[in-house]
């Protein structure tokens, strides 16, 4: 059964590479692997997904702005999360919780990574729990929204 509104998870540059790029760091899911994750966590709350990646930064704030009356958005905003005031800026004009998720502790690694600006305007980060961060993120969105 679902609510008719889905979740959008938005994911941002180099999220296509999961499973190769620094599996160290990343782990060895793929990207493909987080979409149905998120489609079984949702789809057990009852509610669909959009999910999309991209490298373009101008395209995740597209995204970000059809998505803003949504249910609520699951963002991996990736390297802009330390780069984007525009992106900030998108996220601030939702109408929607929006839970920003980093697969590993960006606060743990460089200097640089501590710094989003994403967080400030969010609802919630989820950092270091790998993909079972995504699952979190729906689970406090669909929590949000009643269902």
């Amino acid at each position: 059964m679902s609510t008719g509104a889905p979740i959008h998870v938005l994911n941002g540059p180099n999220l296509n590479l999961l499973g190769t790029r620094e599996p160290e760091i990343y782990g060895h899911e793929t990207l493909a692997d987080v979409e149905a994750l998120c489609r079984q966590v949702a789809g057990d709350l009852g509610h669909e997904v959009v999910f999309r990646q991209t490298n373009a930064e101008g395209e995740l704030i597209g995204w970000v702005q059809e998505a803003r009356q949504a249910i609520g958005i699951v963002i991996n905003p990736a390297g802009y999360t330390h780069t984007s005031v525009a992106l900030r800026d998108a996220i601030a004009a939702c109408d929607c919780p929006v839970i920003e998720v980093h697969l590993s502790n960006v606060h743990a690694r460089e200097p640089f990574r501590a710094h989003s600006y994403v967080s400030p305007v969010a609802s919630g980060v989820v950092a270091g729990f790998g993909v079972e961060g995504y699952a979190v993120a729906i689970r406090r969105i669909a929590g949000l929204s009643g269902g």
